[in-house]
């Protein structure tokens, strides 16, 4: 293991600088989705500079998902999250058959644009 790699698993904190070059995202889209989004709950060091963990870069993963790739809006985004948070309290089987029906969903409108073709 090098340096930098030593560095980075040991690293808690992550600016706001260093979260919007790892997303391609400008800092104002950031501070702005943490106002959006209930989950990114950045902590302010005495300067008041936004501090990130971990948790909240995998957040924030997810909205880009949703917003940047699967062209959600701002809303749609806060919906699925909300929705997806209650699928951790689901029943295992019961969650395993909503993810086999999503599968089989996205099957059929693959075929179905298919068809369209």
């Amino acid at each position: 293991m090098n340096v930098n790699q030593k560095e980075e698993t040991q690293k808690l904190y992550y600016s706001i600088s260093e979260v919007s070059e790892l997303f391609d995202l400008n800092a104002s889209t950031i501070r702005f989705w943490e106002k959006e989004f209930d989950v990114l709950k950045p902590t302010k060091n005495k300067k008041g500079n936004r501090m990130f963990t971990k948790k909240d870069i995998e957040h924030i993963a997810r909205i880009v998902e949703l917003v940047k790739d699967k062209g959600f809006t701002i809303q749609g985004a806060k919906e699925q999250l909300k929705h997806k948070a209650g699928h951790t309290e689901l029943n295992p089987n019961i969650q395993k058959a909503i993810d086999k029906l999503e599968k089989i969903k996205s099957k059929l409108l693959e075929l179905g644009n298919r068809l369209q073709e």
